[in-house]
């Protein structure tokens, strides 16, 4: 076990992107930023992925206590260690988790990380001391997922860090943090994907793009990838999609040609906001025996699973939940890069687009008009 050295602490101020309110745009402000306590880490980020799931904060469709710093994907250095912690070290090159691996919890020890029982403060953004480190004028602010990416520098667990290789570039590893392990886990863990089987996925954004290379590497024979934007088929086609369209009921008729009647294996929802309509597609799609896994969120309230089961009884269907992908961070994330240096998991082409932390509003435009698979900012840090 690597043991950090404890740093000599200097007062810190972080410009961060911060939303005051629901329905606000994000605002770039400067804050306070304490030191890092017993077992916790000074991260100065690099790269800060955007993805969907703070864009669901900042509509209103999630519930979280605002004032709130964005961002639960990043990579970056680790700057300064409080006493104890002993799984980085100051210096290190490291990829933050959203979820937390705490190592002990229930979950931890049952090889269910994913599920972590720390990653309860995830929307209220303190610590698991249940204090913050994040200040405006002497009032609390939390950090996303318990951490704030969209800030230059945040104090968070060491529990919510992974080591990654000094080499590799932080705006590829940055996405490693949720929407490329969660897309890759929702095929390969959560619905199991296995050779010779056929895999629809609905929506191909930063996490259904990953959910299509998950689902050829595991050896799928069929990838059908639906989404309305001609460009996110593009990109399907390239990550592995053996078949795209932007039509439901085209990708309905095609797999029935395809598996002669039998229908998919899996169905996989990454779709930005879930509905009602699109776990249906999922449910019809599948055959005897089929899984449906629901990886994208709905808005807060809204009923997405109402359903006659006779059908899901009587074909003995599975409909399962996935969170990050039912993945490990410790051990998935350098796994994943792993597999990126070999040429196997396609990784720059992800990125459209690079953006200016005073760029976040504008880069959340360009995903929510489908111009991008995946955006990222880049700390002038």
């Amino acid at each position: 076990m690597r043991t950090g050295v404890v740093s000599r602490f200097a007062p810190v101020k972080t410009k961060a992107a911060l939303l005051r309110e629901a329905g606000r745009p994000w605002e770039i402000v400067e804050l306070d930023l304490d030191d890092p306590k017993p077992h916790e880490v000074r991260v100065r980020f690099a790269a800060a992925g955007l993805c969907h799931s703070d864009e669901h904060i900042r509509s209103g469709d999630s519930p979280a206590r605002l004032p709130m710093v964005g961002g639960h994907e990043g990579a970056g250095v680790v700057e300064a260690v409080g006493a104890g912690v002993a799984r980085v070290a100051e210096g290190d090159h490291v990829v933050c988790s959203f979820i937390p691996v705490c190592g002990a919890c229930r979950y931890c020890q049952t090889g269910r990380s994913s599920l972590c029982d720390r990653g309860l403060y995830a929307g209220v953004g303190c610590l698991p001391d249940e204090t913050f480190r994040f200040h405006e004028n002497g009032s609390d602010i939390g950090g996303l997922c318990v951490l704030g990416t969209f800030s230059e520098r945040a104090v968070v667990s060491e529990w919510s860090v992974t080591r990654i290789a000094d080499h590799l570039p932080f705006d590829v590893a940055a996405l490693v943090g949720c929407g490329v392990t969660t897309g890759w886990g929702s095929a390969v863990y959560a619905a199991g994907v296995r050779p010779g089987e056929t895999v629809v996925v609905y929506g191909i954004g930063g996490v259904g793009i990953n959910a299509v290379q998950g689902a050829r590497h595991a050896g799928a024979k069929n990838v059908v990838a639906v989404d309305p934007v001609p460009f996110k088929l593009e990109m399907a086609a390239k990550c592995g999609a053996t078949h795209t369209t932007g039509d439901p009921e085209e990708a309905q008729r095609l797999v029935v040609e395809l598996t002669r009647g039998q229908l998919a294996d899996h169905a996989i929802l990454t779709v930005g906001v879930m509905t009602a309509e699109v776990v249906d597609l999922g449910i019809k799609i599948v055959g005897k025996g089929g899984s449906v896994v629901i990886t994208g969120i709905p808005k807060s309230g809204d009923v997405t699973i109402s359903q006659n089961s006779a059908a899901v009884t009587g074909w003995q269907k599975r409909i399962q939940g996935a969170i990050f992908g039912a993945a490990n961070p410790l051990y998935d994330i350098p796994r994943l890069l792993d597999l990126y240096e070999a040429g196997d998991l396609m990784l720059d082409e992800l990125i459209t687009k690079r953006y200016r932390l005073e760029e976040v509003n504008e880069g959340y435009e360009d995903m929510l008009a489908g111009r991008n698979i995946r955006g990222v900012i880049m700390h002038d840090t």
